[in-house]
């Protein structure tokens, strides 16, 4: 009859209220006057478990006032039956509550089901290999409970090679998560279609701005690492992404001039510019959200992240990129203030035992994903 997750003690509590009071009054008799506290059995009840549960232990009560009463002899006036009353009243309040707590948790699991499956459409998990590549990924949410926000990330295999984005829309809610599915639509489209990292930044950028208005807008990278070498990024205001060597060097490529975010609408005489970064075979590549760099511990002090790639070492990268999650958890010291998603590429060297064969690396594997 009880929630799995009902805390013993809550579980416990309305038998022990109900044997206290009968203890005292079987000690103190009729002068302590306590038999009415018996209603606070019923009245813990519903705090937790069925409303069956609760009219069980209803009658319960019922049954140890009626017993405390006859050996106290109350019956011979009110006060036993002012008792029972009581019990029953407040039983029948606990019942109705606990009927419409339970109504309320079952429409809360619905919404939760409802918001995974909305996870899985929108952020589906990303493929273990996607050409050369091996991917993982890490979100956390800011909001209490929830497990999809504002931040947004996908890896694309296609004919121009793999094409990866991650962003940050700005506000919260619904409306963040709209303008993060639009996004990400646009992304995946253009990704197979245009030839160019360009047209795939123009055509993102063009669904942003017939969705968004006002201030709002949305932070990005897209990256394309090509089949036969060479790695291109389009930087549209968004934190730079750090980049490991083999060594533990790290950097982070800056591009030579910021391009507006997604969606503000104001046309730019020049288009993105995409830039050109060393990605190698052996390196990883961190692309990640303001909500890491801007994680503050207590004393006010940002995350250092390049001061943490050694975190990274592990060589399964979906263990490696928990243990830089953990890591950040550790810094703040509580939970997140904001959405941080954490997207890590490794590029394999050729003599990787764990790098597919030439066949699959080309096609890259999507059939075995990786949750976050």
């Amino acid at each position: 009859m009880d929630r799995p997750s009902a805390p013993l003690s809550l579980t416990v509590l309305p038998y022990a209220v109900m044997a206290v009071v009968a203890l005292v009054d079987g000690i103190g008799g009729a002068s302590v006057g306590l038999l009415p506290l018996v209603a606070l059995g019923p009245a813990f009840a519903g705090l937790v478990g069925s409303w069956v549960r609760t009219a069980v232990i209803g009658a319960l009560a019922v049954a140890v006032v009626c017993a405390l009463g006859a050996v106290d002899g109350l019956f011979a006036e009110r006060r036993g039956f002012a008792a029972i009353g009581a019990v029953l009243g407040v039983t029948i309040a606990a019942v109705i509550a606990a009927v419409t707590r339970q109504r309320r948790e079952a429409e809360l699991a619905n919404v939760r089901s409802i918001a995974e499956v909305a996870q899985r459409v929108l952020l589906r998990p990303v493929p273990r290999r996607a050409g050369p590549l091996r991917a993982a990924v890490s979100y956390t949410s800011a909001v209490t409970e929830a497990r999809i926000g504002g931040d947004l990330y996908e890896v694309v295999s296609s004919p121009a090679g793999v094409r990866v984005i991650i962003g940050d829309v700005q506000g919260k809610g619904l409306d963040a998560v709209e303008t993060a599915a639009v996004v990400l639509g646009a992304f995946r489209e253009a990704a197979h279609d245009e030839k160019t990292l360009t047209g795939v930044g123009e055509r993102v950028e063009r669904a942003a701005d017939r969705t968004l208005g006002g201030e709002k807008f949305v932070t990005a990278v897209i990256a394309e690492i090509r089949p036969m070498g060479g790695t291109t990024l389009l930087n549209f205001g968004h934190p730079p992404p750090m980049i490991v060597g083999p060594r533990g060097q790290v950097r982070f490529p800056e591009p030579p001039a910021y391009s507006l975010p997604l969606g503000l609408g104001l046309r730019q005489d020049q288009p993105p510019l995409p830039f050109e970064v060393d990605f190698h075979p052996g390196d990883q590549m961190l692309l990640y959200t303001d909500g890491v760099t801007e994680a503050r511990d207590r004393s006010g002090t940002f995350y250092p992240l390049g001061e943490r790639a050694h975190v990274l070492a592990d060589r399964d990268p979906q263990r490696a990129l928990e243990a830089l999650r953990a890591d950040l958890i550790r810094h703040t010291g509580g939970p997140l203030h904001d959405d941080a998603a954490m997207l890590l590429l490794r590029y394999q060297d050729a003599g990787d035992p764990s790098r597919p064969a030439r066949a699959d690396a080309a096609t890259g594997d999507g059939g075995d994903a990786v949750g976050d």
